[in-house]
């Protein structure tokens, strides 16, 4: 036939055979029946796929349905051993390690505190981690086919400098990337932290199934993703979302903010904002340790007792949430805003119903507000799952 392309049976093959493994991932085991159903692929050809992925090494026998209603059929499932990937939540106190099966189930976690170490060893500090998360999931590190790195600020894509993180010592070597790809036995990608709980929270969490939203993160700083058209949005020097510096009413400008590392919204809704405005309240046992700490403290508290100066705290806040938020907002008009990050999630409903009346206040498009779903290690989830999309491409194209 004219036009026909040569090797297309191959190619329909391996369509198929990539339909019937993302409906593996997302629903777990299943049988032939199932699958074929799934796929609108008759029993024969249903058959001869599972048979073909069952020799590939890439689905294994599970278990049959017995139990359920008539006659018992083999499940099969993917493989989670076929390949590994591997995430890293860097910041100035530690680094987070993980190592998750090709099906996202994390297998080895490692934590290294940081604080206090010299500059120059950043190398052998990923390394360590990575190191302590694959002996932990009983791994080597030639196991690894793929690592994402996630830290504060942004590698510049012009220089390969981090940028925006003067915080983060040692990372800000022009040779870096270089000597970590020289040290490490597969590709490595880095990543701003905040884009990689967006994609958390796009894969797993509150905005599934949302092609254009925004997600704004309170920590130890504060920052912003912005998806659109159900891709990360980046900027020209990988600085698109660092929304800390946004010039904000309320608060005296910022000049020179790279060099002071903050600015306006920062000052106005940062983790060191509470401790201020509970003194401003009258509040006592405010506590003391990182900014971060204190924060979350105090807004957990507030979000239980929501009335009298705690009430007036989760006011101040939200209106000082808000006010950024407007900003971006009037730029960006998002279907969905996700609040993340711990200093927020302490505020739990109270604090997202304060904040979504703020915004609707000040701002003329009015998306609706969520809380962040995925909770534990949201940076660590997204750099694992950014790190398993690709890994998945390449050891489920069956077309080779």
């Amino acid at each position: 036939m004219a036009g026909t392309t040569p090797g297309t049976p191959r190619v329909l093959r391996a369509m198929n055979d990539r339909a019937a493994l993302d409906l593996l991932l997302e629903h777990g085991p299943l049988s032939r029946t199932r699958i074929g159903k799934l796929t609108g692929l008759s029993k024969p050809t249903a058959s001869q796929l599972l048979a073909r992925l069952e020799a590939a090494g890439l689905v294994v026998v599970t278990g049959t349905t017995e139990g359920r209603p008539g006659p018992s059929a083999q499940l099969y499932a993917i493989n989670g051993n076929v390949a590994h990937a591997a995430g890293l939540d860097v910041t100035p106190e530690r680094i987070r390690a993980a190592v998750a099966d090709v099906t996202g189930a994390t297998v080895g976690e490692f934590e290294l505190p940081t604080p206090g170490r010299r500059a120059d060893r950043v190398v052998r500090q990923v390394t360590d981690a990575l190191e302590g998360a694959v002996k932990a999931a009983g791994l080597t590190r030639t196991d690894v086919q793929r690592l994402v790195i996630g830290t504060p600020g942004a590698f510049d894509p012009s220089t390969g400098r981090l940028r925006y993180a003067s915080h983060l010592p040692g990372w800000h070597s022009p040779t870096l990337l270089d000597e970590l790809a020289a040290a490490l036995p597969m590709p490595v990608e880095y990543e701003n932290d905040v884009n990689l709980a967006a994609v958390a929270e796009q894969r797993l969490g509150a905005a599934h199934g949302h092609e254009n939203f925004v997600l704004l993160w309170n920590e130890e700083g504060l920052g912003a993703a912005v998806v659109i058209g159900g891709r990360l949005h980046r900027g020209f020097t990988g600085g698109a979302g660092e929304v800390g510096f946004l010039p904000v009413p309320g608060t005296p400008l910022v000049r020179q903010v790279t060099k002071a590392n903050s600015g306006g919204f920062q000052e106005l809704a940062g983790a060191q904002a509470l401790p201020r405005l509970a003194r401003e309240l009258g509040l006592e046992d405010i506590g003391s340790g990182p900014h971060a700490e204190v924060a979350t403290a105090l807004v957990a508290r507030a979000a239980e007792n929501d009335s009298g100066p705690y009430g007036q705290l989760l006011d101040a806040f939200a209106t000082g949430l808000a006010t950024g938020l407007a900003s971006m907002v009037a730029v960006l008009d998002p279907e969905l805003v996700v609040l993340s990050g711990e200093v927020i999630a302490a505020g739990g409903e109270p604090l997202r119903t304060r904040v979504q009346a703020e915004l609707t206040e000040l701002a003329a498009s009015r998306p609706r507000l969520v809380l962040g779903a995925v909770r534990r290690h949201p940076v660590l989830r997204g750099a694992l799952e950014s790190a398993l999309a690709t890994t998945r491409d390449e050891v489920f194209d069956t077309s080779r």
